[in-house]
């Protein structure tokens, strides 16, 4: 498709999520991308800007940089089909489906993927029972937040209170999981292709916010560095795990690898950061992918329903 044969196309940033900093990082880079290869493309952030505004002002599609509720839950989406606007990304099911930790767990056990262990907590949870059941170090967090917002590690049976209260500031379904030892690698999704894997080594042990968005000493690695068998397999577990969900255009899927080579899916990202510190990016510089022909690809894909 000729670039200038996409029409007026608009990118979604910012939004109204608790991720909103980073959606507007994100955007302005794939805006940017856009530009530079003759995409007419124009910011839109809904949190300042009426949906309907898009056909008003005559776009034709949209680049959905948003990241969080209200931009990769499916409400977006659902605006969008409803004005029959093609967009970014996975469909109105699967992208409620891989916002909510929980549900994207219950759908990948019935189908014999592998997920860490877990509990659902609230206030009258027996939080000494959980620790028991699932050991620790813990990891707690909101069931429907992204970029590790209101996530901690438990150390210590006295802290999982603690972090549930921190949790459960953000979403009224808090996960206590179970901390998977091991190799944190992530498998980037584009199309039907899965990119090659980026190894993650946050210095402080736990790659939360500050570490995914701010730090310099996160070291990154892609290739992975693991066996070229061990990587396939993998790759095309994370591909199964995508599409379980429903999932489509593009994404990404955490996991962890354990000390005996036991690969664990976290979660699927169906909006992921576009950022400096990116993965998918990364993912697709190794696969000799530039920036801009990415943005393009993933605009090529853009679909109503």
């Amino acid at each position: 498709m000729n670039n200038h044969d996409f029409g007026k196309v608009a990118v979604l940033l910012g939004g109204r999520s608790a991720e909103r900093a980073i959606s507007l990082r994100s955007g302005q880079a794939v805006l940017d991308a856009l530009r530079r290869k003759g995409v007419d493309a124009y910011p839109f952030d809904p949190a300042e800007e009426a949906m309907e505004e898009l056909l008003r002002k005559g776009f034709k599609r949209a680049h959905i940089a948003l990241h969080g509720r209200y931009g990769e839950d499916g409400t977006v989406q659902g605006a969008l089909e409803l004005m029959g606007l093609p967009y970014t990304g996975s469909g109105v099911m699967a992208s409620a489906l891989a916002m909510d930790k929980w549900r994207t767990k219950l759908l990948w056990q019935a189908a014999g993927i592998k997920t860490p262990r877990y509990a659902v907590l609230d206030e009258q949870s027996d939080f000494a029972a959980v620790v028991k059941e699932l050991g620790l170090p813990l990891i707690v967090k909101p069931s429907r937040e992204g970029s590790t917002i209101g996530l901690s590690k438990v150390m210590v049976e006295e802290g999982l209170q603690a972090a549930y209260k921190l949790a459960a500031k953000h979403d009224a379904v808090v996960l206590a999981e179970q901390f998977i030892e091991g190799i944190e690698l992530t498998a980037a999704i584009l199309g039907e292709t899965p990119l090659p894997l980026v190894r993650i080594e946050p210095a402080g042990g736990l790659y939360d916010y500050q570490a995914k968005y701010f730090a310099n000493d996160t070291c990154y690695f892609c290739p992975s560095g693991l066996p070229a068998g061990e990587e396939l397999v993998i790759q095309e577990q994370a591909l199964q795990a995508h599409k379980i969900l429903g999932c489509e255009g593009w994404g990404r899927v955490d996991v962890m690898l354990d000390k005996l080579g036991s690969a664990y899916f976290l979660e699927t990202n169906t909006s992921p950061g576009m950022t400096d510190h990116s993965l998918v990016p990364m993912a697709a510089r190794a696969a000799g992918i530039s920036f801009e022909d990415l943005v393009v690809t993933i605009l090529e894909s853009a679909h109503v329903g």
